[in-house]
Order: C-alpha cells, then structure tokens, then sequence
C-alpha cells in the first residue's frame, strides 16, 4: 500500500510517516516504478507500535532499541543473545507500566479540574 493509505490506517500524517523512515524507525519494504514508498501490513503494524510508544514518553532512541529488540526476537537467535534481550524488553515493560501510571494520575487531576469547574457552572 502506499503512503496515503498508510497514513489513513494508523492516523499518523504523512509527515510524520516520513520522518520516521528518515530516522530510521520505519523502512517501507519497497517502492514502485514511480518511486512511491509501497508499504506492507508488518510496517503498518510497526508504526502503530511506534505510535503506542509516543504517550508514554518513549524517545526516539528508545523507540529504535525496542524495535530492535523485537525484530531480533521474532528471528532466530542464541540463547544467550535472546535471553539478553528478555531482559530488556522487560525493563522497557517496566517502563511502559511506570509511565501508563503516571498518565492515569495526570487524569485523575485533569477530571478533578474538570469537576470544579462543572461545579461553578452551576
């Protein structure tokens, strides 16, 4: 599929879809005769988990280790090597769940906010 689509998919503008490919987090799998970026399903599902990452913080360098991380475990691998990045991939789990309760707290206070000032509307 081609760029246009893509973005349609995961709700990430064209822009954004292009610079990702500059920094190196998404490499369209191939381009057509015309040289249009031709997109497959697994680079589609590899931007919407780089999507996932953005509110929790993630930065780019982070992004791309965990990407990484995840091509190199869906490969085959030696056990020492998979079982480093096991260990890893649960440090950045760790994170993740540190982060998603950081965003929970901030909505709680957001939605007390919003209740006050409900509360003076009426």
């Amino acid at each position: 599929m081609q760029i246009g689509e893509v973005a349609e998919r995961t709700g990430l503008s064209l822009r954004t879809i292009r610079y990702y490919e500059e920094v190196g987090l998404v490499t369209p799998s191939a381009r057509s005769q015309g040289g249009f970026r031709l997109y497959t399903e697994p680079d589609v599902a590899r931007l919407n988990l780089i999507k996932r990452m953005k509110p929790l913080g993630f930065q780019l360098e982070e992004m791309r280790e965990l990407l990484t991380i995840l091509d190199a475990l869906s490969g085959a691998e030696q056990e020492p090597e998979r079982n480093k990045h096991l260990r890893r991939l649960a440090e950045f789990w760790s994170s993740a769940q540190e982060r998603v309760q950081q965003l929970r707290s901030q909505l709680r206070i957001a939605e007390d906010f919003a209740a006050t000032l409900r509360s003076h509307l009426r």
